[in-house]
């Protein structure tokens, strides 16, 4: 596999949030800012590309029987890795993250990519897919953060356009969530079909 293909698959072409539609729960609930909605991501990141280099080193030690616990466990230990750093430098970010950092470990789009990719690839190609997938989920989610804190809250990364931070409630909500995830969906799958021909 190419590695222009590799970043083109994770950005564009199969992007988990815009395009394969994983990570949907994390996606909803942590993208009420654009700060939030980047943490996430990049956390997500970071168990990605760690667990897709260890899965790929060891693909050929795991049992069939038991690659999927395997799996679990290799993430498991990269989450638990983020959750103690982000508890002990960036504890604002993770009291707002909650509980989402652990449900790293169950997360689709980190599963599906040590079966789908790392189990049946080289390190380096892992390692680009991991990073690729985890900035393309990366940047979904800072974007959908974005626009859900500019239309709900009137800020910018937390920096206030309007004056007394003014505006719609029903976008920092789950309703407004969908709405604007559904929005952004159709409006990027359009540029990506037009761009395609």
């Amino acid at each position: 596999m190419k590695t222009t293909d590799i970043i083109k698959n994770g950005l564009i072409k199969e992007n988990p949030t815009w395009v394969l539609i994983l990570g949907m729960c994390p996606t909803l609930a942590t993208t009420t800012s654009a700060v939030n909605g980047m943490s996430m991501g990049l956390a997500t990141t970071f168990v990605l590309m760690c667990s897709n280099v260890v899965i790929s080193l060891l693909k050929s030690l795991i049992p069939d029987k038991v690659r999927i616990p395997c799996f679990i466990v290799v993430i498991a230990t990269f989450v638990t890795i983020v959750q103690m750093v982000m508890q002990g430098y960036v504890p604002d970010i993770y009291d707002k993250l909650g509980l989402f950092i652990p449900l790293i470990v169950v997360n689709c789009i980190v599963l599906g990519r040590a079966e789908a990719f790392a189990s049946k690839n080289n390190m380096f190609h892992s390692l680009l897919d991991g990073l690729f997938m985890g900035l393309g989920f990366t940047w979904a989610l800072t974007l959908l953060g974005m626009v859900r804190e500019a239309l709900g809250s009137g800020t910018f990364f937390g920096h206030s356009f309007i004056g007394g931070n003014d505006g719609m409630l029903l976008f920092i909500l789950a309703p407004g969530g969908f709405i604007c995830l559904g929005l952004l969906m159709a409006a990027i799958n359009a540029i990506r079909r037009k761009t395609a021909k």
